[in-house]
């Protein structure tokens, strides 16, 4: 693997970090890399912030996701959004519905970027997710009037607006998608999701629960059966970097197989010293 251009534009996401992993990511990670904080519903404001705080005290980029129908009152989201901006000094989110039912006052997305004050609270970027492979319970066609909705909600509001997608293992699908966005006048850029080093059993666990098994069944059969116990993202990474012209597009890499060794694996590509056929540890 060879240094490029895209495996350089990375961002990783992380679930519940604490001092010592973040001191890790410290150690690794460029100054400035995004550090994406997953909508994990049992996380209180109090440690998000704090760990959020820190992120931005070691030299890392911190983006919060908001879950909108996980928010329980307007004015909450209010005090989040500023906590996070006063203590974080957080400038970008990454915005989901939430695949939860609640009586929240913002019944998606789209509500939170058209009605969450996020300018007034100082965000200037937001994320909006995206699904290459089609979500279970959302017709395409609706996806994709949703993504226009969204983005032209975010810029009436006056935020930038960035794409990060659900993670896939199929190059040609992601390819594809991305070609269609960028034909379709949609050219912001986008973070692409694709799962870290892990282990097969996790990743058929996530892959089954996000709606993305067809793919990866793909992958483990046929030719390339060989790679059970080295799936990582190396093909995905590769094929991206060989496509060509695509816009602002780089690799986000969902950290199943464990914070520190995505990190790793994300600077190895990104330097170029990543061997395609090394076995990865897998610490799940």
């Amino acid at each position: 693997m060879i240094p490029n251009a895209f495996a350089r534009r990375f961002s990783i996401e992380v679930t519940r970090p604490g001092a010592a992993e973040i001191a890790a990511l410290a150690d690794l990670l460029p100054p400035g890399t995004p550090v994406y904080f997953s909508a994990v519903p049992t996380i209180e404001p109090p440690e998000l912030i704090a760990a959020a705080a820190l992120l931005r005290k070691v030299g890392l980029e911190p983006v919060v996701h908001i879950a909108a129908r996980r928010i329980r009152a307007a004015a909450d989201f209010h005090d989040l959004l500023t906590s996070l901006r006063g203590e974080a000094d957080a400038r970008r989110l990454l915005v989901v519905g939430g695949d939860v039912d609640s009586l929240s006052p913002f019944p998606d997305a789209l509500a939170v970027i058209q009605k969450g004050k996020l300018r007034e609270a100082g965000i200037e970027e937001i994320g909006i997710g995206a699904y290459p492979e089609g979500h279970p319970r959302i017709p395409s066609a609706r996806l994709e009037a949703a993504l226009d909705e969204k983005i032209a909600a975010a810029i009436a509001q006056g935020l930038g607006v960035h794409i990060v997608s659900q993670f896939s293992f199929s190059p040609d699908r992601i390819l594809g998608w991305l070609r269609h966005l960028r034909v379709c006048g949609i050219n912001q850029p986008v973070k692409v999701g694709m799962a870290g080093p892990t282990s097969v059993p996790t990743l058929f666990r996530y892959a089954q629960r996000c709606g993305v098994a067809a793919s990866l069944r793909g992958l483990m059969s046929g030719a390339a059966a060989g790679l059970i116990g080295h799936v990582g993202p190396d093909r995905i990474v590769e094929a991206l970097a060989a496509a060509g012209d695509l816009g602002d597009v780089g690799p986000h890499y969902f950290s199943f197989g464990g914070t520190v060794e995505t990190a790793r694996y994300a600077c190895e590509a990104a330097h170029g010293t990543r061997q395609p056929g090394r076995a990865m540890a897998h610490s799940k």
